[in-house]
């Protein structure tokens, strides 16, 4: 059997992984989206370096858009199987993929309206909504270690891996002349200790391993300090500054992570009495998912439950839907707290709450999560003094803050702590993926350091032969 790499590979966005058997049986592991640099994304995401109607399966591991985010346009493009995944991945699924779909349909109407003043023709949107219908249609079930046969050689389990809702790695059983092979996908890997997801779990042998890699070279600060910073930060700009605090979040996650730690600052009294504002339908409807997956949730959540049957609630705060209510944020001059999407601050309302706020020294920025190195949040992160909005110049007078502990990714003590149920001598090849070039080498060295002898760093479309 051989493996092909089209998607995550000496980057972080995009995971795309396609396993062919001898029989010639393909299985796709994630149909994940480029994300960052707009015109390398765009490039990339027309793409495949497969045709897409000739793989039988697709596997998906969690529903991130920059590892679901390509499957309407993988079924537009001739896929005609099953997608399987997690039942708390297909709601959050449902709901991304919608707003992905609705995101290509605008930028396509913008973009066209620009060519039309140029005389030049117009272009398709990635994929439209009535795509993103159509794909969940071929969305189907599988609990997490739940025996799922796809043919009398090839079956595959999920074990949980504590990133978001419904996250989990994948296991493949395969038989090729009597010989039984397995090989796992970490998809995307926890946090051990986490506020509100269950700690990544074990799994069994594999004699190949597929691994992300995204803090593989960095230690995050401890996940228990989260709720001091995330004060001070308030308080300094909000009380102190007499400024606004905005905070760019992925809608699923970070968000609830973020008000889960508003609420408990709340209880304690510890919060000032100021307005904070969730400002994105899309984290709005991600709240409503994980609230009806709370027992999915870990222990110490579940405790805090008993106290609180509200987590995700909290005097003066307030959720923000409509369009007209997310302006008047921008327009409002006393302190408040704006948490609003994307993450990395390349699209969504926060981009807009960014431009509104980002020329006046008294306000703050807090970015709570990775960035990629080229997207807005990864060069605020960099410190950069001017950056563009909207096509406009803005020299960066805001402050910049860093909250590292909430990252949703494992780091490299993380990382190696669920590998550490392998036993090194019996993985044939290690395959890091869903990581920056430098992070990669860095991480690979160290494993190969712990015993693993075999250690790879695909390149784009890159395939391995596995014996």
């Amino acid at each position: 059997m051989k493996i092909s790499f089209h998607g995550a590979a000496q980057m972080v966005t995009g995971s795309k992984h396609l396993l062919e058997l001898n029989d010639g049986t393909k299985i796709l592991l994630d149909c994940g989206m480029f994300q960052g640099n707009p015109k390398e994304a765009a490039e990339l995401n027309l793409n495949w370096g497969f045709v897409p109607s000739q793989v039988d399966y697709l596997i998906l591991s969690h529903a991130h858009i920059d590892h679901c985010g390509l499957i309407p346009k993988l079924i537009k493009d001739g896929y005609t199987g099953k997608v399987y995944c997690t039942p708390g991945t297909l709601d959050l699924a449902r709901i991304l993929l919608l707003d992905s779909a609705h995101i290509q349909e605008q930028d396509a109407f913008y973009v066209n309206k620009k060519r039309a003043r140029q005389g030049e023709k117009p272009i398709s949107p990635l994929y439209t909504i009535k795509d993103a219908h159509k794909a969940l249609e071929h969305f189907e079930e599988v609990s997490y270690h739940e025996q799922k046969e796809l043919t009398d050689a090839v079956t595959f389990h999920y074990t949980d891996v504590g990133h978001i809702l419904g996250s989990a790695a994948v296991h493949l059983k395969i038989k090729e002349k009597g010989k039984q092979t397995q090989l796992t996908f970490s998809g995307d890997v926890g946090r051990y200790n986490d506020e509100l997801l269950r700690s990544p779990e074990n799994f069994t042998q594999a004699d190949y391993l597929i691994l992300e890699s995204t803090y593989g070279d960095s230690l995050h600060e401890d996940i228990h300090i989260t709720e001091n910073k995330l004060l001070d930060a308030i308080i300094d700009t909000c009380i102190r500054k007499k400024g606004k605090l905005i905070i760019p979040s992925f809608s699923v996650g970070r968000t609830q992570e973020i008000v889960y730690t508003l609420n408990r600052l709340e209880i304690e009294k510890k919060l000032p009495d100021l307005d904070f504002f969730v400002d994105s339908p899309l984290s709005v409807e991600a709240t409503m998912i994980i609230k009806d997956h709370m027992n999915e949730l870990n222990k110490k959540f579940q405790q805090f439950r008993t106290k609180d049957p509200e987590p995700f609630d909290f005097k003066r705060l307030q959720y923000i839907t409509d369009l007209e209510d997310s302006k008047i944020l921008n327009a409002r001059k006393e302190p408040c707290v704006i948490i609003s999407a994307s993450g990395m601050a390349d699209a969504g309302r926060v981009k807009h709450h960014i431009k509104n706020v980002i020329s006046d020294a008294k306000n703050t920025i807090l970015i709570v999560g990775y960035c990629e190195p080229r997207s807005l949040g990864g060069k605020l992160m960099r410190g950069e003094k001017e950056v563009t909005l909207f096509g406009d110049p803005f020299i960066v007078n805001a402050e910049v803050q860093v909250l590292r502990s909430m990252s949703a990714h494992g780091d490299y003590d993380d990382l190696c702590q669920f590998i550490a149920c392998q036993n090194p001598d019996l993985v044939k090849q290690l395959f890091l993926v869903h990581g920056e070039p430098e992070v990669q080498q860095n991480f690979k060295n160290k494993l190969i350091h712990k015993g693993f002898a075999e250690v790879e760093i695909p390149k784009m479309h890159q395939q391995f032969y596995l014996t």
